[in-house]
């Protein structure tokens, strides 16, 4: 959702940054947004305490999430969210063409949900399905977002689905769900240098370039 079909100026890492660094750290929001961009958040913020070389204690990272979700909420409840450019146009190009949209996140189903109703975003209308961390055991760069996504549509086959993100770990995700087209965009977290080292089959920096690649 954040950075690939939603644009809120990257708020969720900022504020893992601010979060993590009351905490006692230093990260840079470039180092923030190369260790958890597009993870589960409380495994992003783990990853980052690791790397930081003080992981703590199961609880430390726990306390850090709870934070981190009540400072997110408040942040996305006051600033303005809007979509991507070029979006809904996507969306709407996508269903004409009979193909589903379902958006998959790191977030939980509260924040999703909140971000889909700020957006006026509805299942059924702009978009086919949201999945959720909170609907799967295992987050990205596991492929059972996908794989939910799939069962839901009665879809057997990975080769029929495409996987797009602005992260590394979305590519990987889509590699590990076997989608037979996996493309990085450049609208969110991770520079193209950075979607390049996941091998993507693709990296547009406009939803709307996608149009001509699924034809």
């Amino acid at each position: 959702m954040a950075g690939t079909t939603v644009d809120e100026d990257n708020v969720v890492y900022k504020t893992l940054q601010l979060v993590i660094n009351n905490a006692g750290y230093n990260f840079t929001l470039a180092q923030v947004l190369e260790l958890g961009a597009g993870k589960e958040k409380l495994q992003a913020i783990k990853d980052i305490l690791e790397a930081g070389g003080r992981l703590q204690t199961e609880n430390f990272a726990e306390n850090l999430y709870k934070i981190f979700d009540e400072t997110l909420k408040t942040a996305y409840d006051t600033m303005h969210i809007k979509p991507q450019d070029g979006a809904e146009e996507a969306f709407k190009l996508l269903r004409k063409n009979n193909i589903f949209i379902v958006l998959n996140t790191g977030y939980n189903a509260v924040t999703a949900n909140g971000l889909l109703k700020k957006l006026n975003w509805q299942v059924g209308n702009q978009i086919d399905a949201l999945i959720t961390a909170t609907d799967v055991t295992a987050n990205r760069p596991k492929p059972d977002m996908i794989l939910l996504a799939m069962k839901q549509f009665k879809i057997t086959d990975a080769k029929e689905v495409a996987k797009v993100g602005d992260s590394t770990i979305d590519i990987e995700e889509g590699q590990n769900a076997g989608c037979s087209l996996n493309v990085g965009i450049t609208t969110g977290a991770h520079t193209q240098a950075q979607l390049s080292a996941a091998n993507p089959d693709y990296i547009i920096h406009h939803l709307l370039e996608l149009l001509p690649i699924l034809n």
